[in-house]
C-alpha cells in the first residue's frame, strides 16, 4: 500500500478537500473553507498546514479570517443553513480562551441542527511539562482539558491523541456532518504536538470521498396511520418546521396543501415553508404567533408536525393546543422527535414523507365552511399586519414594527432577513411576509446574540447572488459587532440595520410583564437612588460603526429609513442603515402565552400581580398523552 509522508494537520487539511455530499444525484462540497484564529496551540500545526494548502478562493480549502472564535462558528452556521446543510465550513482556534469561546457557537449550531466542523487546539498529548500554557488542571482527571466544555454541546466529539487516530475520527465526523438526523457541531480535538506530527498515511485516505444524504421513505403502516387519522379529522392543522426548509419541501408541502387545503402554521424555523400569499398559509403559531394560526391551534383535533422539534414557544409551553380531544403526528427525520407530544411517529424524510403522504390522502379535503373560517382569520391578520406595519406619519421616527415595514417596501423577493434574539424574532414571525423558501432566516433555536452579523456573512458566501439584511437592536451589536471588520475585509457587501431603542427592549418588556419591573434592562445612567433610570448612555453605535469601515446611512423618520434602505441596498460593499426608534409599543399583545415562572411571594405589588396573573395562564398547561 503506497503512502505520502504529511503532518497529521496537513493530512487533515487535505482529506477535508476530498470530501463531497450528495443528495438527489447533486454533489456539493461538504466542507467548503476554513475559518481559523491562530495562537500557540494551532498556528503550526492547522496554521501550517493551510499556509501549504494555499490561500484564496482556488485553494483546496481557502481559509477565512475571523475576530472573535464564537463569531466564527456562527457565520459557518450561517452558511451551512443556507446551503440546506449539504455544505459546511470548519472553524480552528488555539488551545485556551480560543477553544472555550466556540461553546456558545457549537450549543448554537446542535440546538438547531446544522453542521459546523470543529478544530480547535489542544494541549500536548506528550505532557512534556505538566501544566503547559493554558492547561486545565482538574483535580479528579488528568486528562481533561478545557475542550471537554464542549463535549455536551457537540453531536460527535473525539480527541485524537496519535496521529493515526485520525482516520476513523475524521471518518466518524463526516458521517455524522451528513446525517439529516443527527448532525450539529463535530468537534476534533487537536492536540498541539500532534497536529505538527509526521506519519506516513495510506494514499486512500486522501481520494474523493462521497457522502450520500439519504431521503427515507416513511413506513407504510405509519402512514397509513397518519392518513387515517388525517381523514377523521375535522380541523387538522398542519405546522411546518425548519426539516421542511432542510430537506427542500416546500413545493411537496405545497401540493399537498393544495390538494387538502389543510391550513398551514409555521415555526420560526420553518416560516416561508409556503408563500404568505399562499390560501393554506395562516403563519406563525405560538407565542410570537398570529392571531388566525393560535385561534386554529386552540380548536385543531389534530396536528400534523412536519420538520419541527415542538418547543415551548411553539406549544405555548403547552397551553396552545385545547381540544380535548386533540392528538398529533409528527412527520421527521428524526425519531426522538417524531415521539413527542405523544404523537403517531412518521419517521421519514420531510419530503418523501409529504409526498407519500398526499398520495396516501389523495381525494381528501378539508370541508368548505373550515376554509371560509381561516380565510376569514388571515385576512382579518392581514388588515392587523399592515396598519402595525406602516404609519400614520412617515415624517415621524418609526416603531420597530415600522422598521419592517419599510424594509418590506424595498427588499427583493431573493433578499435574505437575519435576524435572532431581543423582540425582533417575535415581530418577524407575527408580521413578516415571506416571499420565497429563503428570505427568512431568524436563529430561534438558541436565540443567541451576536449571530446576526456573522452569519449574514456567512449566508452572503453561501448565496453570492442574494442581498442579504443583519436586523440588529443596540442591545445585540454590543454584543458582538468585530465581524464587520470581516465584512470589509473580504468585501462582503452586508446590509446592516441598527435598530437604538436604548436597552434590553424584549427582556425590559418581559421584566415588567413579571413583575421584574424593568430591572437592569435599560441603557442609562445611574439616577440619585442608584437605580439605572438616568439619562440614555451616549453612545453612537452608527460613528462605532463607521469605524469599522461601513459606509453609515442616518435616519430620523420612516421616510427617511425607507430611501436609506434603498440606497443601502444598492450599495457595493457593507453599509449600516441607523435609526433610532420610537419605543412606543404597537400592534396586539401575544396571542398565546409563554411560560416565564413568576416569583411565588413578593413584598412588591408589580411581583403580585404578575404571580396571579401567572397562576391563571399555567392552569391551561397540558401534557399530551
Amino acid at each position: 500500500m503506497s503512502s505520502i509522508r504529511l503532518t497529521v494537520a496537513q493530512a487533515l487539511v487535505r482529506f477535508l478537500a476530498a470530501q463531497y455530499s450528495e443528495r438527489d444525484g447533486e454533489r456539493h462540497r461538504l466542507i467548503e473553507a476554513c475559518w481559523g484564529i491562530f495562537g500557540h496551540g494551532n498556528v503550526a500545526g492547522i496554521g501550517q498546514a493551510l499556509v501549504e494548502n494555499g490561500q484564496g478562493a482556488g485553494a483546496p480549502l481557502p481559509y477565512l479570517q475571523g475576530r472573535s472564535e464564537q463569531a466564527m462558528v456562527h457565520a459557518a452556521v450561517g452558511f451551512a443553513r443556507q446551503r440546506d446543510r449539504l455544505s459546511a465550513q470548519a472553524v480552528t482556534t488555539s488551545i485556551g480562551p480560543g477553544a472555550t469561546n466556540l461553546v456558545t457557537g457549537a450549543a448554537l449550531a446542535t440546538v438547531n441542527r446544522l453542521p459546523v466542523l470543529l478544530l480547535p487546539g489542544d494541549t500536548f498529548a506528550t505532557r512534556p511539562a505538566d501544566p503547559v500554557l493554558q492547561q486545565l488542571e482538574h483535580p479528579d482527571a488528568g486528562d481533561i482539558s478545557v475542550n471537554d466544555a464542549l463535549r455536551p454541546v457537540s453531536r460527535w466529539f473525539d480527541r485524537v491523541h496519535r496521529p493515526e487516530a485520525l482516520i476513523p475520527a475524521a471518518l466518524h465526523a463526516m458521517r455524522v456532518l451528513t446525517d439529516p438526523a443527527k448532525t450539529g457541531a463535530v468537534t476534533l480535538a487537536l492536540p498541539q504536538d500532534v497536529q505538527a506530527e509526521a506519519y506516513a498515511w495510506p494514499e486512500e485516505f486522501f481520494a474523493e470521498r462521497v457522502w450520500h444524504i439519504p431521503r427515507p421513505a416513511p413506513d407504510a403502516d405509519a402512514l397509513a396511520q397518519v392518513a387515517d387519522a388525517v381523514r377523521a379529522a375535522h380541523r387538522p392543522l398542519l405546522v411546518a418546521g425548519g426539516g421542511v426548509h432542510h430537506s427542500r419541501a416546500e413545493d411537496a408541502l405545497r401540493a399537498l396543501a393544495d390538494a387538502t387545503g389543510i391550513p398551514v402554521a409555521s415555526t420560526q424555523a420553518g416560516k416561508g415553508s409556503l408563500g404568505h400569499d399562499h390560501p393554506c398559509d395562516v403563519g406563525g403559531i405560538g407565542h410570537t404567533g398570529t392571531a388566525v394560526a393560535d385561534d386554529l391551534a386552540r380548536t385543531a383535533d389534530l396536528v400534523l408536525g412536519v420538520g419541527t422539534r415542538w418547543t415551548d414557544f411553539t406549544t405555548a409551553s403547552g397551553t396552545l393546543f385545547q381540544h380535548p380531544g386533540v392528538r398529533f403526528a409528527s412527520l421527521t427525520v428524526s425519531a426522538d422527535d417524531a415521539h413527542k407530544m405523544a404523537g403517531l411517529p412518521l419517521v421519514a424524510d420531510a419530503r418523501a414523507g409529504l409526498d407519500a403522504l398526499t398520495a396516501a390522502l389523495a381525494g381528501h379535503h378539508v370541508t368548505d365552511a373550515y376554509r371560509e373560517e381561516y380565510a376569514a382569520g388571515c385576512a382579518a391578520w392581514a388588515d392587523v399586519t399592515t396598519s402595525v406595519l406602516l404609519p400614520a406619519d412617515d415624517q415621524a421616527p418609526p416603531t420597530q414594527p415600522q422598521v419592517l415595514g419599510a424594509l418590506a417596501a424595498v427588499v427583493g423577493d431573493d433578499d435574505v432577513i437575519i435576524n435572532a434574539a431581543g423582540s425582533l424574532p417575535g415581530d418577524l414571525h407575527r408580521y413578516w411576509r415571506a416571499r420565497s423558501p429563503r428570505q427568512y432566516h431568524v436563529e430561534y433555536g438558541y436565540s443567541c446574540m451576536g449571530y446576526e452579523i456573522p452569519a449574514a456573512i456567512g449566508v452572503r458566501l453561501a448565496a453570492p447572488d442574494r442581498t442579504v439584511w443583519a436586523l440588529v437592536g443596540d442591545g445585540t451589536y454590543l454584543m458582538g459587532p468585530t465581524e464587520l471588520v470581516t465584512a470589509v475585509q473580504e468585501g462582503v457587501p452586508v446590509k446592516l440595520v441598527l435598530l437604538q431603542n436604548h436597552g434590553y427592549a424584549s427582556i425590559g418588556g418581559l421584566s415588567e410583564q413579571t413583575g421584574a419591573e424593568r430591572f437592569g434592562t435599560a441603557y442609562r445612567f445611574r439616577a440619585a437612588d442608584g437605580s439605572y433610570t438616568g439619562d440614555p448612555l451616549p453612545v453612537d453605535l452608527a460613528a462605532n460603526a463607521a469605524s469599522f469601515g461601513l459606509r453609515v446611512l442616518r435616519a430620523r423618520t420612516w421616510a427617511e429609513l425607507r430611501a436609506a434602505l434603498a440606497r443601502a441596498r444598492d450599495e457595493p460593499g457593507p453599509v449600516c442603515v441607523y435609526v433610532e426608534t420610537d419605543p412606543t409599543p404597537s400592534g396586539p399583545p401575544p396571542q398565546a402565552w409563554w411560560d416565564v415562572p413568576v416569583a411565588g411571594t413578593s413584598e412588591r405589588p408589580a411581583a403580585r400581580a404578575a404571580r396571579t396573573a401567572y397562576e391563571r395562564a399555567v392552569r391551561d398547561r397540558r401534557h399530551h398523552l
